[in-house]
């Protein structure tokens, strides 16, 4: 006993950046924002204003696609190297609504400019 060493492997810590995690915090936001905006029209172009009333297929379609915008986004962070994984649910929660309010007032901007021409 009074012969044995015992190894110690040194832990490496890493140091946050706080610039570097603004950064990339900021970068986040804008990808759910021209995500929401890029499917906003979209869904203008593909859903178009036909019956847009209340729930039917075309709005189901409408959000099908914005569904689809906000799943894409964790391939864009994987090629914009932010890890995904350290994403929380709150993150998460924060990228969807950003996605959904952008679509949301892309399409309805769209939709009513179409109407209001008519």
């Amino acid at each position: 006993m009074a012969g044995e060493e015992i190894a110690v492997t040194p832990v490496i810590v890493k140091k946050s950046d706080p610039h570097r995690d603004l950064l990339q915090r900021i970068e986040r936001t804008l990808v759910a924002c021209f995500a929401g905006i890029i499917t906003g029209i979209l869904s203008f172009f593909i859903v178009g204003d036909r019956a847009v009333n209340g729930i039917n297929q075309a709005t189901i379609l409408a959000l099908l696609i914005m569904v689809a915008a906000i799943l894409v986004q964790k391939h864009l962070f994987i090629l914009r190297k932010i890890d995904p994984a350290n994403l929380s649910g709150k993150d998460w929660f924060y990228q969807g609504f950003m996605t959904f309010a952008f679509w949301f007032i892309t399409w309805t901007i769209l939709l009513t400019e179409k109407l209001q021409v008519k």
